[in-house]
């Protein structure tokens, strides 16, 4: 598994945006904050729901400056023909990866070692340096939520601003919950 602030490993892929096939690469995750959102399959159960939340809150992440790519171990093509015949997938305008030879999912450890040639429940944050800040597996009937995600990715870019702050359990961003500033006077006192 990539360890927290390790940097993002090379990669070029095809993939579906916008009604057209691209050509995607590590490159494309620099110079910006990018989520990488693996999911098992096309034309599954749990997976259009999480990719249309995503895709619901999109704008949201755009404002917040972050890119989404999702990824499964299908084709660039069939992304397109879910894309053309699922309404809820037909509402998703963010980059969806095809990684048929498995190799991105095996760069980011969410290849499944079960021999199905699928790719687990996987979220990466990657910060715009190409390092990940923040990584969520969750088992095969356990769907994500774009909310928490999105959460999450404020308090990155919170403490990504302010070194030497750190982000408490509970805190929302302009929330009650204050952050903290580590220090031996905070030492047993919270």
């Amino acid at each position: 598994m990539p360890a927290i602030g390790s940097e993002i490993k090379p990669f070029t892929a095809q993939a579906f945006r916008d009604g057209k096939f691209l050509q995607v690469s590590d490159a494309d995750l620099r110079g910006k904050w990018s989520v990488v959102f693996f999911y098992p399959a096309d034309f599954t159960f749990v997976c259009p729901t999480e990719l249309e939340d995503l895709a619901e809150n999109y704008e949201t992440f755009q404002k917040m400056g972050v890119e989404i790519f999702g990824v499964s171990t299908d084709k660039h093509f069939t992304h397109k023909a879910w894309h053309d015949t699922s309404p809820a997938i037909g509402k998703v305008q963010y980059t969806m990866i095809g990684d048929p030879s498995g190799d991105i999912a095996r760069n980011f450890d969410a290849l499944r070692a079960d021999g199905s040639h699928t790719a687990d429940r996987a979220t990466f944050l990657i910060d715009p340096e190409g390092k990940i800040q923040y990584i969520e597996i969750t088992s095969e009937g356990v769907g994500r939520s774009a909310a928490e995600l999105l959460d999450k990715i404020r308090a990155a870019q919170y403490i990504a601003a302010h070194p030497g702050e750190v982000c408490p359990a509970k805190w929302k961003e302009g929330g009650d919950t204050a952050t903290l500033n580590p220090s031996l006077d905070l030492v047993g006192k919270i």
